[in-house]
C-alpha cells in the first residue's frame, strides 16, 4: 500500500548574494510531457549541493538547461545575481561552468594534456599551439589534484579514476568555478571514490561550487552540503544534509514511505545447495572455494580487481578455470559453456547489462523470451502468441515501466533494463542465481524494488550470490558475506548484525 506523503519547499537559510546560482521557475516539454514543472534550484558560493531524484525525476533535463545543451521553455537562471541565457554548450563555459559526465567524451586515442586542453589550446604569438606550456599547465592542474599522472600518457590506458580526474583537469583549465558531476563514482571501485571524495573537498576548499549527482547515499552523506531532491518533474524539496534522515530522504526521492530501501526478511536457509571447491584461473584467482546453501543470499565483496566476477564467469561457464569443481545438490557438474550452466539450474546476471545481458535494440518481449524458446516451440514452430502472452506477464511481474513489450530495451531507464534482466532469469528453470552488481546505475525506487526481487527469489529457496561493490548493499542484503582479495578469499562472515562495513573493507584491504 502506498502512503501518501507532502512535503514543502524548503530554503535553509541564505541570503540571494549567498547564491552563486539560481534557477527559478524553470519549465521544459518535450512532445507534449512536462519533464521540468517550475523548478527552483539554487546553489550557493563553495558548497558541494546533491541534486537527487529516481530515473526519470528530471535531473539531467534540469542539468542541461544549466549547462546550454538544452534551453527552458520557462523560468529564469541569474548567475552572481545577474540575470543570464544560455544559447549554448560554450556560452555556460564562458561564464565558468562546466559538467563532468559519468561516461565523459574522453578522446582514448589522444594523450592526457590534449584531452584538458581540447577546444581551448594555448598558443604561441605566431598562432601555434604552445605544447611545452600546455603539457605544464596540464602538470600543474593535475598536482593540484593531487594526482601524478604523465600528461603525455594515452587517455586509453587510464583507468576510470584516473580519467575523472582528467576531466576535472579539463574543467579547471576552462576556469570553471561552477562545476557539475554527473554519478561521478558510477564506474569507479572503492578505493578511487576516496580519492575522488578527497579531490572534491580540496575544490571546495579552493572555492568551487559543486552540484553532485548520484544515486548512491553514501556519497551524499559523505561530500555533500545540502539536498534538493526531484520527483515527477517538479522540486520536492531543499534540506540540509545532516537534517533529513535516510528514511525521508527515500520517501521524498520514491513518493512513498520508505523506511529503508533494503526489505526486512526472514531468514530460512536450508541444506547445501552449490559447492565452488578449489577454483583456479592463472593471473585472476586461486584455490576459491565457496558455499551457498538454500534459501541463502551470499554477498562476494571486495575491491575492483579483486577476483570476484572473474570466478563468477567461470561457474557460469563464459570463461573456463585452469582446475577446480562446481557441485550442484551434490552433483559434480560439468560446465563447459553458459547453456551447460542454464540447463543444470545456475542462472547469470552480468554487470554490463547491455553488453551482456540484454540486446538492446529488440524488444522488451524478445529479451525475456529468448533464452527459453523451446517453451513456445512445438515442432520447430515457435507459438509467437505464447511468447508474447508469457513476456508480458513476466514483465508486469518485476514491474518494467514502458508502453508495450515491443518497445526497445536500448529506450528504458537503468531500471528498467535490469528489470527485463530479471524478466529473463525468471522465465528460465533455475536454482541457482548469480547477481553481479545488480543495481548499478539504477535510482534508489528501482533499487528498493530489485532488492525485493532478490529477497522473493530466496525466500522461495533460490540460493543467491551478489557481487557487489556497494558495503552498504552487501550488509543490507546478505545472510553470509565472502571477501575476496587479490584473487583468494580472504575472510567469510555471517551477517548475524554485528558485521560493519570497517570489518569488510579491513579483510578486502591489501596487506
Amino acid at each position: 500500500m502506498s502512503v501518501s506523503v507532502a512535503y514543502q519547499k524548503t530554503n535553509p537559510s541564505g541570503s540571494a548574494g549567498d547564491y552563486v546560482l539560481e534557477a527559478r521557475g524553470i519549465c521544459k516539454t518535450f512532445s507534449g510531457a512536462s519533464a521540468l514543472k517550475d523548478v527552483d534550484f539554487r546553489l550557493r558560493r563553495g558548497e558541494i549541493h546533491a541534486l537527487m531524484g529516481a530515473n526519470g525525476a528530471g535531473k539531467s533535463t534540469l542539468i542541461d538547461i544549466l549547462t546550454g545543451v538544452s534551453r527552458p521553455d520557462g523560468g529564469e537562471i541569474f548567475l552572481d545575481g545577474e540575470k543570464v541565457f544560455f544559447r549554448s554548450v560554450n556560452d555556460a563555459r564562458r561564464r565558468s561552468i562546466s559538467a563532468i559526465y559519468q561516461n565523459g567524451a574522453a578522446f582514448l586515442h589522444l594523450n592526457v594534456t590534449e584531452n584538458i586542453f581540447a577546444g581551448h589550446g594555448v598558443t604561441t604569438a605566431l598562432g601555434l599551439l604552445n605544447w611545452r606550456a600546455m603539457h605544464a599547465r596540464a602538470e600543474e592542474l593535475l598536482r593540484r589534484l593531487g594526482c601524478s599522472i604523465d600528461p603525455r600518457r594515452p587517455m586509453g590506458d587510464l583507468t576510470p579514476g584516473e580519467r575523472q580526474v582528467v576531466e576535472i583537469a579539463k574543467a579547471l583549465s576552462a576556469q570553471s568555478r561552477i562545476l557539475i558531476m554527473d554519478e561521478p563514482t558510477a564506474a569507479l571501485s572503492w578505493r578511487e571514490s576516496m580519492e575522488l571524495y578527497d579531490i572534491v573537498r580540496r575544490l571546495r576548499a579552493d572555492g568551487c561550487s559543486i552540484i553532485f549527482v548520484s544515486h548512491r547515499l553514501e556519497d551524499i552523506r559523505a561530500l555533500t552540503d545540502r539536498i534538493t531532491v526531484l520527483r515527477d518533474g517538479e522540486c520536492v524539496g531543499t534540506w540540509d544534509t545532516a537534517g533529513i534522515g535516510e528514511s525521508e530522504l527515500l520517501t521524498a526521492m520514491a513518493g512513498r514511505r520508505m523506511d529503508t530501501v533494503y526489505p526486512r526478511r526472514t531468514r530460512r536457509i536450508g541444506e547445501e545447495l552449490l559447492r565452488i571447491d578449489g577454483f583456479t584461473r592463472a593471473g585472476y584467482f586461486k584455490d576459491v572455494s565457496l558455499t551457498l546453501r538454500r534459501g541463502e543470499i551470499l554477498g562476494l565483496a571486495g575491491l575492483v580487481g579483486a577476483g570476484r566476477t572473474e570466478v563468477m564467469r567461470c561457474v557460469f561457464g563464459i570463461d573456463r578455470a585452469d582446475r577446480g569443481d562446481v557441485f550442484l545438490n551434490g552433483r559434480r557438474l560439468r560446465i563447459s559453456c553458459a547453456r551447460d550452466a542454464m540447463d543444470a539450474g545456475i542462472g547469470y546476471l552480468p554487470e554490463n547489462r547491455l553488453a551482456e545481458g540484454l540486446l538492446p535494440e529488440w524488444g522488451i518481449g524478445e529479451n525475456i523470451s529468448i533464452g527459453e524458446l523451446r517453451r513456445f516451440t512445438r515442432a520447430s514452430f515457435i507459438s509467437q502468441t505464447k511468447e508474447r502472452i508469457r513476456s508480458a506477464e513476466l514483465a508486469s511481474a518485476v514491474g518494467v515501466k514502458a508502453k508495450s513489450i515491443f518497445d526497445s530495451v536500448r529506450s528504458l531507464s537503468g531500471g528498467n533494463q535490469q528489470k527485463v534482466v530479471f524478466a529473463k532469469i525468471r522465465n528460465s528453470d533455475l536454482e541457482v542465481l548469480i547477481l553481479d552488481e545488480p543495481t548499478k546505475g539504477v535510482d534508489v525506487g528501482a533499487k528498493s524494488q530489485i532488492y525485493e526481487m532478490i529477497s522473493s527469489f530466496a525466500a522461495r529457496g533460490f540460493g543467491v550470490i551478489m557481487v557487489s561493490s556497494e558495503l552498504s548493499e552487501v550488509l543490507g542484503m546478505s545472510d553470509t558475506v565472502a571477501v575476496m582479495r587479490d584473487g583468494v578469499v580472504s575472510a567469510v562472515f555471517d551477517n548475524d548484525g554485528s558485521l560493519s562495513q570497517k570489518t569488510i573493507l579491513k579483510a578486502a584491504m591489501p596487506v
